[in-house]
């Protein structure tokens, strides 16, 4: 009988910075990393989950510390990278998985006429944090990966940034800029050694998606091939090989983690 073994390869002691580690898929990959013996540096906007899961993580083995971060504010991104390089010297792994939800239509018209619009406020808050906080943090880190000789950069894109999604104007275009950013710094970084991805996953049980009435996520779940809603482990595990060096050779392209789904089908 082959034992399989549930451990990515050449993780141990890689230094790791997860966004929106505080929840959901942020939480699980934050585990899912500690598990490979990594150093961790957790950052969210919400530190009431500071003890917490600074306990969950350096129970796994490795160690790991939480920063109170707002990826949407560059100054901060600036600073938090300089106390992880300040600690551990490097950084050889980025998971740029922050992201919020501001949904609504970009025109809501009943009885002939408009009954609301997507706000320049939501629009504005989604980008700041889902497209512009990705670009502050790989600015920031990849000038230590390039001295260092190489480094992963990854990259939580959506399928609603393949396909759009109804009442999602911001998020869509925040995810769909993502994957650009991802192909173009695939381009410019690969020379250095670094290597840059992203996940697109289908609908996963967070908390981004428990406001979405039942009866769509029943239609969710039918129209994914699986028969299920995804698990944040479920992505947490694909950021896990990606950054391994079993996918050495893998830069520059989109995961779908999604079950199968395929929007409007």
């Amino acid at each position: 009988m082959v034992e399989v073994s549930m451990t990515a390869t050449g993780l141990k002691n890689k230094v790791v910075i997860v966004t929106g580690a505080a929840a959901g898929i942020g939480r699980a990959t934050a585990v899912r990393f500690a598990r490979e013996q990594c150093r961790i540096a957790a950052w969210d906007v919400n530190d009431a989950v500071q003890r917490d899961l600074e306990r969950e993580l350096n129970g796994q083995g490795g160690q790991s510390f939480f920063r109170k971060t707002d990826v949407a504010d560059p100054k901060d991104v600036e600073q938090g990278v300089h106390e992880v390089v300040g600690t551990w010297g490097r950084i050889d792994v980025l998971i740029n998985n922050a992201g919020i939800t501001r949904d609504s239509q970009l025109v809501k018209w009943a009885d002939g006429e408009v009954a609301g619009t997507m706000s320049d406020d939501a629009l504005d808050a989604v980008l700041s944090v889902n497209l512009k906080g990705v670009f502050h943090c790989a600015r920031a880190v990849a000038p230590h990966m390039i001295r260092a000789g190489g480094g992963v950069i990854l990259n939580a894109s959506s399928i609603v940034g393949l396909y759009g999604n109804f009442g999602q104007t911001n998020y869509a275009a925040a995810k769909a800029g993502v994957i650009a950013f991802t192909r173009t710094w695939s381009r410019e970084l690969g020379k250095h050694n670094v290597r840059v991805n992203a996940i697109a996953p289908g609908f996963i049980a967070t908390d981004l998606i428990r406001t979405i009435p039942e009866k769509v996520m029943q239609n969710m779940v039918a129209h994914t091939p699986l028969g299920r809603m995804g698990k944040p482990e479920d992505v947490a595990e694909a950021y896990a090989w990606l950054a391994s060096d079993a996918a050495s050779f893998i830069t520059g392209t989109v995961l779908s983690v999604d079950g199968g789904l395929v929007l409007g089908t």
